[in-house]
């Protein structure tokens, strides 16, 4: 199989979306957006490269059986912002754990696949006043939908650079765009330890806690008005 578009097609086709299927299977492997020949890209490397990353792997295994990578051209005819738009939202629905893509799509973070009270939270969100000595800890690159209240808690809870501040906190609120997920009462910081010389666990600190049952009203409220810079963690009366 030849591994390129036409020259004039390459040249037209303007910014594309795309899927590449296992074609024993049917299953949708890889969703990705380019422009010429960049749906291609995949199965030259594969042929080419030694990198031994799950696209690459998945490649291979496919043509160890004599079959060819089937290609699909979703959308095409986009421009770069279109494209975007269409691979986040098709990597959305395909659900990235079945894929072998390496980070979500764009802006998926703000905007993306939710469930219909997610979409309320974060829409409908009422503004809350906070009263209590607390750590708003924004975990959002690590937040996932539906994520299991065990999961929830281990990436709330650290590693965070916090300094002696911290144990004026009585509670840490764990908040995704500006929403409350869900309240820890916080018992005691320990530092964490390096797992090597290299890594850099300096001021790196983790709580241990519980989720608090008399503050869950909180859950569910937005708490944006006390969020402003990058930081992922906030100090709120303390």
């Amino acid at each position: 199989m030849t591994l390129e578009f036409p020259k004039s097609v390459a040249v037209r086709i303007g910014y594309y979306v795309y899927i590449l299927r296992d074609p024993e299977t049917d299953e949708v492997f890889y969703v990705g957006k380019g422009t010429g020949n960049r749906v291609f890209t995949h199965v030259r490397a594969a042929i080419e490269n030694p990198s031994k990353n799950d696209r690459l792997q998945r490649i291979r295994k496919i043509r160890a059986k004599g079959l060819e990578v089937k290609y699909e051209i979703l959308r095409h005819g986009l421009n770069e912002k279109e494209a975007y738009e269409v691979e986040a939202a098709v990597i959305d629905y395909v659900c990235l754990p079945n894929l072998t893509n390496k980070v979500i799509g764009h802006d998926t973070e703000n905007r993306g696949r939710m469930t219909l009270p997610a979409i309320v939270a974060a829409y409908g969100a009422e503004p809350v006043e906070i009263k209590e000595a607390v750590l708003l800890i924004i975990p959002n690159k690590l937040f996932e939908r539906n994520i299991t209240p065990e999961k929830l808690y281990e990436i709330t809870r650290g590693n965070w650079v916090v300094g002696e501040r911290r144990n004026k906190a009585k509670y840490a609120f764990s908040v995704y765009n500006g929403v409350v997920i869900e309240v820890y009462r916080i018992s005691r910081w320990f530092p964490v330890q390096a797992r090597d010389k290299q890594q850099k666990t300096q001021n790196r600190w983790r709580f241990d806690g519980e989720v608090d049952a008399e503050l869950q009203y909180y859950v569910g409220k937005s708490v944006a008005s006390y969020i402003g810079a990058q930081n992922p963690v906030r100090y709120v009366n303390c």
